[in-house]
């Protein structure tokens, strides 16, 4: 054999080496990988859309349910030219300005294979006619699917909220394998608190498919797990009879449960239709909604920042009574008009010739405010800001909603960092009747003065009664305790209680006019916030009639009933009106004594259904 055949046969050998050790890496090390590869020529994984979870209130009235509708969807990648199919749809199928904007929008931001709605809501009509020409549109798909519905309309939206498409954001913050089969997601309000409970897990089909892509059938399902049922500390009546007393009327009101902290009422008028913004809200209604001077998309119960006016003095009489500034029988004559020290500014009373003589009692009862000028000087800022810390002023409640506003209790170092100003001792008096710097929500208002009805026992305001997962035992969330308040003499409790009881059953008491003649015991506090300075000394009793409407003052209201076993404790404000009281009495009325109100105990495991006046 010669030199040059044994280097071929070397040569040959080697290659045949190579060859044999690739063969070996692809058929044993790549089995896995190139079998996958094989089996997605003709086998593809389809996400399937979880069940959203329902809403229900506390007794198991439907607020948020899932209703069945065809939509129009396209796969870009199966349609060669995009722009032209639309056009031809459009002869067939009326698609609107704003849904091809929403449907461009929603292509930017998802993969070239998605499935992507470009009609909602397709009628019996339009579905027929598609049906007739589907041949002539590969890549477009008529799809059965569950979409958000909110039976009540403008009522609840607020606080229930409402699910929109998945903006590129929104994108960026999700799992994106656990929404590849979703579209929408929770935009405000307890949709969106409660997202991950009410989305679920995603499931998937193995779907065979030919070689254009087309699916042939389907060879296995992976159930995905559905969202929980939510069941909310709401009363569907309630909150339905307060939007009711409110009607015509800005404000809002919050209701709660003073032993549990359960809120069983949020309203907040003027409200919305949140079924606009779940297919996508068109430019025309939205710019309606975002121009009106009422504000229609403004939550007040947790956004609205009121001065707190007079409703402020019942807590703090409360500490001057427990810090020894000043005794039950110690009185002060009231002129109409206070005066520090040294200074030449008087601080009128809110009646021109004022209270005359009046101890802490009768100051709370008739709202006397040079009382509460000469005790806000007493205590000075920081006890103050003491006691409306221990209430819940000036933090967020830690309700279960987003963006909750914690509002200010106003203070010498929080004057200096945000004003850039030091504070003065006028700063002070005049927070001693709610004024000045101070702002609170009515959600702040309506737990404090739960705590008040309590007797100093706080429990955290919520609107989660519990969880269930279908077929699944209710899981019932528990109340969370605050820091409780305790006071040198429990019996101060009682002085201040039966002062705002004298609020509405003394003929003296700024909120007279609610009346006496009703079936329970009521303890309240009027309150008056001043959109503009009074010219002169006007008696707030003056009807304002010379005052633009939206310049007129709010009107507050705080009370809770019955006294001596409270089951709801509330915060109403009216905007620019003094029917705080009347709406208040329409609410008690209703909860407490009408046949139609509703019940007076909680549901621990609901049923599931199917689906100027004085300050």
């Amino acid at each position: 054999m010669t030199l040059r055949t044994l280097q071929a046969l070397i040569a040959i050998f080697f290659l045949i080496s190579l060859l044999i050790i690739r063969l070996a890496y692809l058929q044993i090390s790549k089995h896995e990988l190139y079998t996958t590869l094989s089996t997605k020529n003709w086998l593809d994984l389809v996400p399937i859309e979880p069940t959203r979870g329902l809403i229900y209130d506390r007794h198991g009235v439907l607020l948020a349910e899932n209703i069945s509708v065809f939509s129009l969807d396209i796969i870009p990648y199966q349609v060669s030219n995009i722009n032209h199919t639309l056009q031809e749809l459009k002869k067939i199928i009326l698609l609107s300005d704003d849904e091809l904007t929403q449907f461009q929008r929603q292509r930017r931001q998802h993969r070239r294979f998605d499935e992507i709605p470009l009609k909602l809501r397709l009628s019996e009509e339009e579905v027929l006619r598609f049906a007739e020409h589907q041949y002539r549109f590969p890549g477009i798909v008529i799809k059965a699917r569950l979409m958000r519905h909110y039976p009540f309309n403008n009522s609840f939206s607020h606080v229930i909220g409402y699910v929109g498409r998945i903006n590129t954001q929104e994108l960026n913050e999700i799992d994106e394998t656990n929404y590849s089969a979703s579209h929408y997601i929770g935009k405000t309000g307890l949709e969106k608190y409660y997202e991950d409970e009410l989305h679920g897990k995603v499931g998937y089909e193995e779907v065979e498919t030919d070689a254009s892509g087309k699916s042939l059938r389907v060879l296995k399902n992976i159930k995905g797990i559905p969202g929980k049922n939510l069941h909310l500390t709401l009363d569907a009546k309630l909150q339905l009879a307060i939007e009711s007393a409110l009607a015509g009327q800005r404000g809002a009101v919050v209701a709660i449960e003073p032993a549990s902290g359960q809120v069983i009422a949020m309203v907040s008028e003027p409200s919305f239709n949140p079924n606009l913004f779940v297919s996508g809200i068109s430019q025309k209604d939205y710019q309606a909604l975002t121009t009106s001077p009422d504000r229609p998309l403004y939550n007040r119960a947790v956004h609205g920042l009121y001065p707190p006016a007079s409703t402020i003095k019942p807590f703090l009489a409360l500490e001057g009574l427990d810090a020894g500034f000043i005794r039950p029988t110690d009185t002060i004559y009231d002129p109409g008009w206070f005066q520090l020290p040294n200074n030449s500014r008087r601080y009128n009373d809110w009646i021109h010739n004022g209270h005359g003589t009046v101890n802490v009692s009768r100051a709370i009862t008739s709202s006397c405010d040079v009382f509460f000028y000469r005790l806000a000087t007493d205590m000075g800022i920081d006890h103050i800001d003491d006691i409306l810390t221990e209430f819940g002023f000036g933090v967020p409640s830690g309700i279960d909603l987003d963006k909750e506003l914690s509002g200010t209790v106003a203070s010498p170092e929080w004057k200096r960092r945000v004003k850039g100003v030091s504070w003065y001792k006028g700063d002070t008096v005049i927070t001693g009747i709610g004024q000045g710097f101070m702002q609170v929500t009515p959600l702040q208002l309506a737990a404090a003065t739960a705590t008040l009805a309590n007797r100093g026992h706080r429990v955290m305001p919520h609107l989660l009664l519990g969880t269930q997962m279908p077929n699944k035992p209710y899981q019932a969330k528990q109340p969370i305790l605050q820091d409780q308040i305790v006071l040198e003499d429990e019996k101060t409790w009682n002085i201040i209680i039966k002062a705002m009881q004298a609020v509405v059953d003394s003929p003296q008491g700024t909120a007279y006019r609610f009346g006496l003649d009703r079936e329970y015991t009521l303890a309240g506090k009027t309150g008056t916030a001043q959109i503009i300075a009074k010219r002169g000394r006007p008696d707030e009793r003056d009807a304002q009639t010379d005052i633009p409407d939206r310049l007129k003052d709010h009107h507050l209201f705080i009370a809770f009933a019955p006294v001596d076993h409270p089951q709801i404790a509330l915060a109403i404000i009216t905007e620019n009106s003094n029917h705080a009281v009347k709406t208040a009495r329409k609410i008690f009325d209703f909860y407490l004594t009408q046949p139609s109100g509703t019940k007076r105990h909680v549901d621990r495991q609901p049923q599931t259904k199917t689906q100027k006046t004085a300050p």
